[in-house]
């Protein structure tokens, strides 16, 4: 057995000038946040026991995976909603350029992701995940970057804003009582992020949190490395030199980079950031699907790679577990979730001082569809349809999109 090749920390292809220097750094290493699919990791997972596969494997990412107590709110906040009849999961994906420490990523690696250095961080992938307790279908529900709400600090902003700027606050006020040690800062602030995007999440939607899930930009690109690539198809060709894509029209296999460049892209949309939306929950269904295809689970090599990506990719809050939510959510390890969007009044508008393009709700509208996805009927919203298809054939599991 010490024979067998054992997987390595990037599958594929190690994203240059990341590799550790040596085991001890390996082991302190901490996950990046950025953008990424989080419900592709925890299906992964879901999948995994729901197949029967690697028991030992569920354990050790259970067992390994960095945990936040992003559900324990400030004292002073609003008590969660009343149980409705759901569990909910809040997941995200922030997109920042730094590492769990707060050091910038190296170059290489920013070239490897297709993004550049910023400062900052916003949360660019926001999706509740609807179970209902009755045994009725799940759904995701995406809410767009630059949805206008009432946010915790007072006043309003972008729902993606949240997060970057609650932690901002706080690291200022750690460093201003003489904190230095940047790992403490770092962890510290990124508390008060999550914890005000959940209190954000539930006062907006008026749907108590359960559990929360954050998967970073580099943990994306590994799990679709890992997979060997996801299948899309686009009604059109299209590119965009800000997030890196450049695709032909109809179906292609995407990982990596292009992958992310598919998910990111929002210029040259029709719709904008509604299209992108839509372009994630495409991806994700086909991801889905890719999954739980006959071999893909079954290959040891394929699942050494899939776990490492999960151990660098995953954060959860301490009472989720994995077992449980693979049991409960049958519905995603199937890949039967129906993906939908919130119901938005303008995907153009403007902020009150015209500095910037938001997207307008109504905030009764959007509480009303979330209630009615505790059982019922979702009601209206976007769901993952792109018009028409390319004429070429279409593999299962695929939607074509713009």
């Amino acid at each position: 057995m010490d024979d067998e090749p054992k997987p390595t920390p990037y599958p594929r292809s190690t994203p240059p000038g990341d590799e550790p220097r040596d085991e001890g750094e390996a082991r302190r290493r901490r996950p990046v946040r950025a953008t990424g699919k989080v419900l592709l990791a925890l299906v992964s997972v879901a999948a995994l026991v729901a197949t029967g596969y690697a028991w030992a494997t569920y354990h050790e990412v259970q067992g390994n995976v960095h945990t936040t107590d992003a559900l324990d709110l400030p004292a002073g906040q609003p008590a969660p909603p009343a149980d409705d009849g759901a569990e909910d999961i809040l997941l995200v994906g922030a997109d920042a350029r730094t590492d769990m420490q707060g050091n910038a990523l190296p170059l290489q690696v920013l070239k490897t992701l297709r993004t550049e250095q910023t400062s900052g961080v916003n949360t660019d992938t926001i999706i509740v995940v609807r179970i209902p307790k009755n045994g009725a279908k799940p759904y995701a529900v995406s809410i767009p970057r630059d949805t206008w709400i009432d946010v915790p600090r007072g006043g309003q902003g972008k729902i993606n804003s949240v997060y970057g700027l609650a932690k901002q606050a706080k690291a200022d006020e750690l460093r201003r009582q003489g904190r230095r040690d940047s790992a403490t800062v770092e962890r510290d602030s990124d508390q008060a992020g999550r914890q005000a995007l959940v209190q954000a999440v539930q006062d907006f939607t008026q749907v108590r949190i359960d559990h929360y899930a954050e998967v970073n930009l580099l943990g994306f690109y590994l799990i679709t490395e890992a997979l060997g690539g996801v299948e899309v198809c686009l009604n059109h060709a299209t590119e965009d030199k800000d997030s890196g894509a450049d695709f032909r029209a109809g179906v292609q296999t995407v990982s990596g980079g292009e992958a992310l460049s598919f998910v990111r892209q929002r210029k040259n949309l029709p719709r904008g950031d509604l299209d992108r939306i839509v372009r994630q929950q495409a991806f994700l269904s086909s991801a889905l699907h890719k999954v739980l295809s006959a071999g893909v689970l079954a290959n040891p090599g394929t699942l050494g790679e899939l776990t490492d990506a999960l151990h660098r990719s995953l954060v959860l809050d301490p009472n989720f577990d994995l077992l449980q939510f693979a049991d409960k959510a049958k519905g995603l390890a199937t890949g039967d979730v129906t993906f939908t969007t919130i119901p938005v009044t303008t995907i153009d508008g403007r902020s009150p001082d015209g500095q910037q393009s938001i997207v307008q709700v109504d905030p009764l509208a959007v509480r009303q569809f979330f209630a009615g996805l505790a059982g019922r009927s979702p009601g209206s919203g976007g769901g993952a349809s792109g018009g028409g298809a390319p004429a070429k054939a279409v593999p299962a599991g695929v939607s074509c999109v713009n």
